[in-house]
């Protein structure tokens, strides 16, 4: 493994499992975000060192003390691999504490990270994965004099620092455009996008309705439990981002009974009644794209075709005004929020003429679209950005950086 390194002459190659001393650590039963007597000590969260910021506290049982030049490692779930720099006389849990003698930290510091997305993407585990140990303890740390370390960093420093500021404004103008896109939902039914001078009042010949007097009635999904594989795709909550269906993600059923009662037609509406605080209510519209049905926590929308058109009111649903008015009503359960069918139907809707409804839909789609075209850019720009930044500490660590 270490033959196949290129690195500088003047350096040596040290096996990682040889050149630290780890120490996990146990997840404390108390954790609070408030000091108290009980929970005195700060304890060290992911968000701990990535944002540089101690928001929990615990007694200390099980942990292990944080000391300068430490660094803790996420051994288990989404991230891990992930790692940053301790905080000395903090406390760590279910992280590994790694310790590199004589070397300059901020060096191993960025050497760890240049190592992350191989270890996370090749976690192993059945359940929650973790560091796979012989992945991580095999790794080879180049190590160059102390001095030509400390250019390293320096250079690292400085090409992230640009980075990072390009990264913030590409961050910046990507909330920027998602307040663009609800200022155009918004903008759309006040009428001001197909009318002139339109004040605080709607325009003539619109007014206030509820959804249940455009609609026939509203459907619960189906309650059976789904497959991994199977005939029919069944739509489920997580399906719906950004008011439409997403495909990846699929269960399915054989059921011919239920397969009946739920297909959906063209041009369903689907509310999700129940889910976070944040997302319940989020709405999408079925284009036909393939034969499927939707799974119960998913209500579908039968309304009246001749006073509401489909994508109208999915966009309407998907308004901030809708989501307020959505927490106004919901019920609270376990880390859950539930709008049923009844309060559903009570949703107030600014409704204007069929023909005028599809002019809207025309005018957001033209503006929405180009949203898109500019989101779509700046995640592509996000992605070269990731990839640039594991370009630049590669380099380093070959020596073809300074």
């Amino acid at each position: 493994m270490a033959q196949n390194i290129s690195i500088p002459k003047h350096w040596k190659l040290v096996r990682v499992g040889e050149y630290v001393i780890s120490v996990k650590g146990k997840k404390p039963k108390r954790i609070s975000s408030i000091k108290s007597s009980e929970c005195s000590v700060p304890y060290v969260n992911i968000k701990a060192f990535e944002k540089n910021v101690i928001d929990e506290f615990t007694d200390g049982v099980g942990c292990v003390l944080c000391e300068e030049g430490d660094f803790l490692m996420v051994w288990d779930g989404s991230r891990s691999g992930y790692v940053g720099k301790a905080i000395k006389g903090a406390l760590g849990s279910t992280l590994v504490k790694l310790k590199f003698p004589d070397i300059d930290t901020n060096y191993a510091y960025y050497f760890l990270q240049s190592k992350y997305i191989e270890i996370n993407t090749r976690a192993k585990g059945v359940g929650i994965p973790h560091v796979d140990p012989n992945i991580l303890w095999n790794y080879y740390l180049p190590i160059p004099p102390i001095q030509e370390q400390k250019s390293i960093v320096s250079k690292i420093e400085e090409l992230l620092s640009d980075l990072e500021n390009g990264k913030q404004q590409l961050l910046l103008a990507q909330q920027q455009l998602k307040v663009y896109r609800q200022s155009l939902l918004k903008w759309a039914f006040e009428g001001k996008l197909t009318n002139s001078n339109v004040n605080d009042k709607l325009p003539k010949g619109w007014k206030w309705i509820k959804l249940g007097d455009v609609c026939h009635n509203v459907e619960y999904g189906s309650a059976s439990k789904s497959k991994k594989i199977g005939k029919v795709p069944v739509l489920r909550m997580g399906n719906i981002q950004n008011g439409k269906f997403n495909w990846d993600d699929l269960v399915f059923t054989d059921d011919k009974a239920e397969i009946k009662k739920y297909l959906l037609k063209k041009d369903d509406v689907l509310f999700n009644r129940t889910n976070s605080a944040e997302l319940v209510g989020k709405t999408a519209i079925y284009k036909g794209e393939r034969e499927a049905i939707f799974a119960g926590y998913l209500i579908r929308i039968n309304r009246i075709n001749s006073l509401i058109d489909a994508s109208y009111l999915t966009y309407f649903l998907n308004t901030h005004f809708a989501k307020r008015y959505g927490n106004s009503v919901r019920s609270f359960g376990v880390n859950q929020s539930n709008i049923n069918g009844t309060k559903l139907k009570t949703y107030p809707i600014p409704l204007c003429t069929l023909t005028e409804q599809q002019l809207i839909v025309e005018e957001l789609e033209s503006k929405l679209t180009v949203c898109d075209k500019i989101e779509e850019t700046i995640n592509q720009s996000l992605q070269q950005a990731e990839t640039l930044r594991q370009s630049i500490l590669k380099k380093a660590f070959e020596g073809r950086l300074v």
